[in-house]
């Protein structure tokens, strides 16, 4: 039996139809396991309509507080981390309110969501986490992505020169001034009946995965569950339009999630790749 399990998951599902259509061909083509769906995603329809498709890609919820636009009011989501904390202080936007509609509209569209995490992981924010915790338990979905990296200082591969330097300084330094709020983080989840992996990856290394990298992440997996976080996508003329700087990007993590030596290197190293659903 294998004993280290590795759920590959893509954020953005429903951001727009180029990018739902680089996470289903991840997952048809490659070791893509999971994905979580934006609620307030202007491709929210195709990606309902791919997942109906796709029964075999674990969905999840991707709970929208930064960019984009509010299911209760129509206004738009503070754009920066500072501004949603602010607007939270003041009252402007109620997190549990405005995250619950994001899963009941999820669930009226048929689907059935085996976990939870957040844009920009704005759930470390304590009212933030609050409400997503509360709302797991009163939906039973009790998965939520624990948004802390093992240490992967060693993790280098061979960088094409189109790519920044891998894993810089300030990625570290926030990586680890985030794995302080920990001990809260866990103590709220658990009060609430919540469940993480083991292990996480990938907020270090956002925007940067690729072939050789991801080839090495698969030879340091910790044992026990980890959850990589991603961004494939193909991009195309939706997603230049749209203001994030994961554009580009989203082609190379695609090529790495589908390449032969990845899914090569996963069975070398004994790898289970899992969903939520099939985490033990």
């Amino acid at each position: 039996m294998p004993r280290k399990q590795l759920i590959v998951n893509a954020d953005d599902f429903g951001f727009t139809p180029d990018v739902n259509q680089g996470i289903v061909e991840a997952h048809r083509r490659g070791i893509l396991t999971a994905t979580t769906l934006m609620a307030n995603g202007a491709a929210f329809d195709d990606a309902v309509r791919l997942a109906r498709e796709t029964p075999s890609l674990d969905i999840g919820c991707h709970l929208v507080l930064i960019g984009g636009q509010s299911l209760l009011t129509g206004r738009a989501y503070p754009l920066t981390v500072p501004r949603l904390v602010a607007a939270l202080a003041r009252r402007e936007v109620r997190a549990y309110e405005e995250l619950k509609a994001q899963v009941w509209h999820i669930l009226s569209a048929g689907m059935k969501p085996t976990h939870l995490d957040t844009h920009k992981h704005t759930h470390l924010a304590p009212p933030v986490l609050d409400a997503v915790a509360r709302i797991a338990e009163e939906f039973g979905i009790h998965w939520v992505r624990r948004p802390f990296d093992f240490p992967m200082n060693a993790l280098r591969g061979t960088v094409p020169a189109t790519v920044p330097m891998i894993v810089p300084a300030v990625k570290r330094l926030t990586s680890a001034a985030l794995g302080l709020l920990r001990r809260r983080f866990h103590r709220v989840l658990k009060s609430h009946g919540c469940r993480t992996t083991d292990h996480f990856a990938g907020f270090q290394i956002t925007g940067r995965l690729h072939t050789a990298q991801l080839v090495d992440l698969l030879g340091m997996l910790p044992e026990g569950s980890t959850e990589l976080m991603c961004h494939p996508g193909r991009c195309g003329e939706a997603l230049r339009g749209e203001r994030t700087r994961l554009k580009e990007s989203r082609e190379r993590e695609l090529e790495a999630l589908i390449a032969p030596e990845v899914r090569a290197a996963a069975e070398r190293n004994g790898v289970e790749l899992v969903g939520y659903a099939g985490l033990r």
